[in-house]
């Protein structure tokens, strides 16, 4: 939401300076200048850019216009979930949770915290992490190792769709200025025509450059930005489960490798001690209850 008040803000602001100097709306829709940087921008992203990439930051973009996925209630429900889970492994035994593990969805323990079961990449982290642990013939030390790896390769993945995404947004001020020459030489072509007529052409070819330099900097940047922030929150989640799942497999007791997560979170989103352990004793009161 926060994203479409700053994109109308932007054109606000472009718009309403026009109108403050009295320009005319009309020379804008200069559909000609559009056709040519919007197809040339899509060309040149469907060229450099392999299929999946593409899918991938279609899938970003339309998450930058919607509510920050990773908030505060996001990480209070992935501490319980956690804290619920060392606990049924100190109290039942490893084996336990390996009901839990093998199949998320059906899980009931990952059922009461459905934030945290939509995150289905980083699920999936935590199960195949904790599905180590239950082999137990992984070191801790190799287990970090491990996990840092697969966080590393997954977001070097995430970060090639901010990549392309930005390399169009560079690209579009030079694209800007094609349809400006190609503009002038329209106008080179009604040389000879009403003064009007040739004044016209030249708004519309200098519409060409303002298009190319606003779509850049107004648009397709800050969602490029805002694309990889999104990225670094999404790392951090892994980072945050890596570091519960690497304490419980030092053998802490739950309430603490729940701690050594928490102390993982950005300081926006984290929850006070006090918090997570009220969140936790009620996670399990529930289970007792039922």
């Amino acid at each position: 939401m926060i994203a479409i008040i700053g994109l109308i803000v932007v054109v606000a602001s472009v718009l309403g300076g026009f109108a403050m100097s009295h320009g005319p709306f009309g020379v804008l829709l200069a559909y000609s200048e559009w056709v040519v940087i919007c197809g040339t921008a899509a060309g040149t992203l469907i060229v450099a850019t392999p299929g999946p990439i593409i899918k991938d930051m279609l899938k970003k973009i339309v998450l930058v216009f919607k509510k920050n996925a990773f908030t505060r209630e996001l990480y209070i429900e992935a501490l319980k979930l956690l804290y619920e889970m060392f606990q049924i492994a100190r109290k039942d035994g490893l084996v336990a949770i390996e009901s839990h593990i093998e199949d998320p969805e059906k899980s009931s323990v990952f059922k009461k915290y459905p934030q945290v079961l939509h995150q289905h990449h980083a699920v999936e982290f935590l199960c195949d992490s904790l599905r180590l642990v239950l082999v137990g013939s992984v070191p801790p030390h190799d287990l970090e190792a491990m996990m840092d790896a697969e966080i590393d390769v997954h977001h070097e993945r995430e970060e090639k769709s901010v990549a392309a995404l930005t390399k169009v947004g560079d690209s579009l001020p030079g694209i800007g200025i094609v349809a400006a020459v190609l503009g002038i030489v329209v106008t080179m072509q009604a040389i000879n025509g009403p003064i009007e007529e040739i004044g016209h052409h030249v708004a519309s070819a200098l519409v060409g450059t303002f298009l190319g330099i606003l779509l850049s900097y107004g648009f397709v940047a800050p969602i490029a930005t805002n694309i990889e922030l999104m990225n670094a929150s999404e790392t951090r989640f892994y980072h945050f489960l890596k570091a519960s799942v690497v304490a419980f497999a030092k053998g802490f007791a739950p309430i603490v490798a729940t701690e050594f997560a928490r102390r993982a979170i950005f300081s926006d989103v984290k929850p006070t001690f006090q918090e997570m352990e009220a969140a936790c004793k009620s996670a399990t009161k529930k289970e007792k209850a039922a």
